[in-house]
């Protein structure tokens, strides 16, 4: 009988915690990591990781799998790249608890919100629940890649209360408010993770109007985490414009003091924000030096939108030509686009905007030149102004509205072009370097598998290792000790998962093997592979020669094995066997 399930080899171990790389080997047994370093012995299977890093799998807190994970049990992108935990219902979305009537609503949110097309939603989700637990008991009836774990949202949660009731800036009543908060702690006690919510004017539904978070008073939001409080752990997790007579950072501070327990917030540059991000992350730090734990959730590159023809948005969506066939197949679509009459008549007409109250945001996607970049093979998503549309077509001689066309136009109009909205007001990353080195923000946001037609950030932690650990040429880098701790232990720590994100004896055997000189991005494509035909960017990488999830390899050079050993967390995490582990 051999020793151990799986040895792997002759590796250089980075095992999370943010310590130097060692060589040696790790052995895994029953789902755990039962060794580290030199091990002797044998095992039913051996990997040989000559010139590879072993490294934990990664823990991914920013998703939005609330429909995917009820269906799809690979959990593409995000499982393509190393990650082997997600967090769900993240900004206040997500579908429980749910009243049999409110289906479509829960849908229409999503679907404005996080550019889910509702079409794969209705189709992909069998509603086998109404409250929260039962939501739960539905998601671990089915195994998948990674193990996942989810926020009560906060959406849904006032839509089951409030019913009809629940419009832009309605007011719950005090009875409201208890019964909203004794469903979240009833969803925490079920082994729900947290709670989240959303307070930002970009968030909206289907049907444009602002979601349920947005007019929520502090006294409502505070009496919602005392429910957390009563169960005695749980995350509080918010996007927020950071207006400030809202005074967030006041009432967050207070909440956490109270409670004692961690509130976390999307930490952005964003035209959206009245409070710019320095002054976000002082203002939490004020409330974390009187006995606050606010963490800061950064993401690691511009976010933005990916543009494209199928996407859903483009910088020609506004001109009247376009928007007239916007309806068609794509196939009658790309007929009319190779038109050079149609081209013409498209790069002659002036921009018809909606009725909106976000016209800036509109205006950068149709005209913002200096800050739109063509995705060429081996795209930088750090790029100079020189590579920017504007700067491309002065040098081509040409229109910036003409080059950019005919750019999307490529490959049979399948060209991308990148526009990063939030987190590049600099026109570079710089601002993320002692970010990258503080113990109040932690990695995330990469919004795995939201925003289907306009990013693919479920890469973020590939693009973490290629760019902030070895190629980055603008600014200074990373170890990647440090860029592996902050994408495994730092966040399973967060959210009171000390089961994972280390490589040591007891711990959950999620692990990496990555050929670290080879690891790189592929081109995103648009697939059309949800439910109802549904369409998503994707985004591939090499250089993960394996990914094991329990111990079990689920991804064997960026294929999937069939495997699935990944659960539903119920709650924090604490295995008997880590005091004597650490």
């Amino acid at each position: 009988m051999p020793a151990y399930d799986l040895i792997i080899r002759n590796g250089t171990i980075v095992d999370g915690t943010g310590a130097p790389r060692f060589a040696g080997d790790v052995a895994v047994k029953d789902g755990l990591v039962a060794a580290v370093g030199t091990v002797r012995g044998d095992a039913a299977d051996e990997i040989d990781a000559t010139g590879r890093i072993i490294a934990p799998g990664w823990v991914d807190i920013h998703t939005h799998y609330d429909g995917q994970a009820t269906w799809d049990a690979e959990m593409a992108p995000s499982s393509w790249h190393g990650v082997t935990t997600v967090i769900m219902g993240n900004c206040g979305v997500g579908f429980a608890p749910a009243a049999p009537n409110r289906h479509e609503w829960l849908i229409g949110l999503m679907e404005g919100v996080e550019d889910i097309p509702g079409t794969a939603l209705a189709e992909g989700m069998k509603w086998n629940w109404e409250t929260f637990p039962q939501y739960l008991d539905a998601l671990e009836q089915m195994p998948r890649t990674v193990d996942v774990g989810t926020h009560v949202p906060h959406g849904a949660v006032r839509a089951y209360v409030l019913g009809e009731r629940e419009k832009p800036g309605a007011i719950p009543t005090t009875d409201d408010i208890r019964k909203m908060a004794d469903i979240v702690e009833e969803g925490v006690r079920a082994g729900a993770l947290g709670f989240s919510t959303s307070r930002t004017v970009i968030h909206k539904s289907v049907d444009g109007e602002v979601v349920p978070g947005t007019s929520a008073t502090a006294e409502e939001l505070i009496e919602i985490g005392r429910a957390m409080g009563r169960v005695g752990y749980g995350v509080f997790e918010m996007a927020s414009d950071m207006k400030r007579e809202w005074d967030e950072f006041g009432w967050m501070g207070a909440l956490s003091r109270e409670t004692g327990l961690p509130v976390t917030y999307a930490a952005l540059q964003s035209i959206a924000k009245e409070m710019p991000l320095d002054e976000q992350i002082a203002e939490m730090r004020k409330q974390n030096a009187q006995g606050a734990n606010i963490v800061a959730q950064i993401a690691l590159r511009g976010n933005g939108v990916v543009m494209a023809w199928q996407g859903t948005i483009h910088p020609f969506r506004f001109r009247p030509s376009y928007v007239a066939i916007a309806d068609l197949p794509w196939s009658a679509q790309l007929a009319k686009l190779k038109d050079p009459a149609f081209r013409a008549q498209v790069l002659s007409e002036e921009n018809v905007y909606p009725e909106s109250d976000i016209i800036g945001l509109l205006m950068m996607i149709s005209q913002g030149w200096h800050n739109q970049f063509v995705m060429d093979d081996g795209f930088d998503y750090e790029p100079q102004a020189e590579a920017s549309i504007l700067s491309r077509a002065k040098a081509a001689d040409a229109s910036p509205d003409a080059y950019a066309y005919d750019k999307l136009m490529e490959n049979d109009g399948t060209g991308f072009i990148y526009l990063p909205i939030l987190n590049y007001a600099d026109g570079n990353l710089d601002f993320l370097e002692s970010l990258q080195a503080a113990d109040d923000t932690v990695n995330s946001l990469s919004d795995g598998g939201a925003h289907c037609g306009t990013i693919c950030d479920a890469a973020s932690p590939t693009f973490m290792l290629e760019h902030w650990v070895r190629d980055r040429k603008r600014g200074g880098r990373i170890s990647l000790e440090q860029a592996i701790k902050r994408q495994c232990r730092d966040t399973a720590r967060l959210y009171g998962l000390d089961d994972r994100g280390i490589l040591a004896p007891g711990y959950i055997a999620d692990i990496n093997v990555i050929d670290f000189e080879n690891l790189r991005l592929l081109k995103p494509w648009l697939a059309f592979d949800l439910p109802a035909g549904g369409k998503r960017l994707l985004q591939k990488a090499e250089g993960y020669d394996y990914t094991i999830k329990g111990g079990k390899v689920t991804f064997r050079k960026g294929e999937w094995t069939g495997e699935t050993p990944g659960g539903l967390i119920r709650g924090p995490q604490r295995a008997e066997l880590l005091e004597a582990a650490e």
